[in-house]
């Protein structure tokens, strides 16, 4: 566990560098948030009663997805993963005493906290001193919504290490990360929130990982889901997926070729 915290810490680290393209996020963030908020809102002009979700807990649910874009975002790849598998740098990976899981996992969690702890404060701060309805509310239920995102980022992660792993059997990895981009941001609700679908195709989704993602904390915060049961499903789905992903990896590495001289 010391070396995978080591591992943690040293791209953490690495990656707060970049201040300068999170000065550009920044203002990429605060930018959709303001335009989606003005959207919802002349959208509730019209019939605020005709929506799953109050214009309150909407604009909740913008801000935080503006904030928290790096946890919980499926589209966004560590791709140096990627380019040590294709370039043959993975050697050097597999040679050293470590779960190669494991050290992408914590390298992973290491590139997404760090990206998210330069940007996600300067959104909150504004949102916070916003007008209703243009602002963030103070929620009572943090306690629900720490642990969901936590659950959530994690589970975020575990998806992306079966995507990872997926590049030792692909000539290219192209293919699976539009597919990913394209579905999977709408599959978690960072497109629209799921309430706004169809019931029918939201509890389909709410019944994969996907829906477990940034929907459950997100709503957590606003009010709209406040069961701590929620919890239970993350945890089952968070469990598969890393026992299947260490499966996974396991496979794949008995057929990796590594060429070069």
């Amino acid at each position: 566990m010391k070396a995978y915290l080591s591992i943690f810490r040293v791209h953490f680290i690495s990656v707060l560098q970049y201040r300068s393209a999170a000065f550009a996020g920044i203002l990429t963030q605060f930018a959709w948030g303001f335009m989606l908020v003005l959207m919802f809102k002349a959208f509730y002009q019209s019939n605020p009663s005709a929506f799953p979700m109050g214009l309150s807990q909407v604009t909740d649910y913008i801000w935080l997805q503006q904030a928290f874009l790096n946890l919980f975002a499926v589209w966004i790849f560590d791709n140096s993963i990627f380019t040590s598998v294709t370039d043959g740098q993975i050697a050097y990976e597999l040679v050293r005493p470590l779960s190669l899981y494991k050290h992408w996992f914590a390298k992973t969690l290491a590139f997404r906290s760090a990206r998210t702890l330069l940007r996600c404060f300067p959104p909150l701060i504004v949102a916070l001193f916003l007008p209703e309805p243009y602002g963030l509310s103070i929620s009572q239920h943090l306690p629900l919504f720490l642990l969901t995102m936590l659950l959530s980022t994690c589970l975020v992660i575990a998806f992306l290490m079966l995507i990872y792993i997926s590049t030792f059997y692909l000539l290219s990895s192209t293919g699976i990360r539009t597919l990913v981009m394209t579905i999977g941001d709408f599959l978690t609700g960072g497109i629209i929130p799921l309430p706004f679908l169809p019931h029918s195709i939201q509890h389909v989704i709410e019944l994969t990982p996907f829906g477990l993602m940034q929907n459950v904390p997100l709503r957590v915060y606003s009010g709209d889901i406040k069961e701590w049961t929620i919890i239970f499903p993350q945890l089952f789905w968070l469990i598969l997926l890393i026992v299947f992903g260490q499966l996974f990896m396991k496979n794949a590495l008995t057929r990796v070729v590594i060429q070069g001289g």
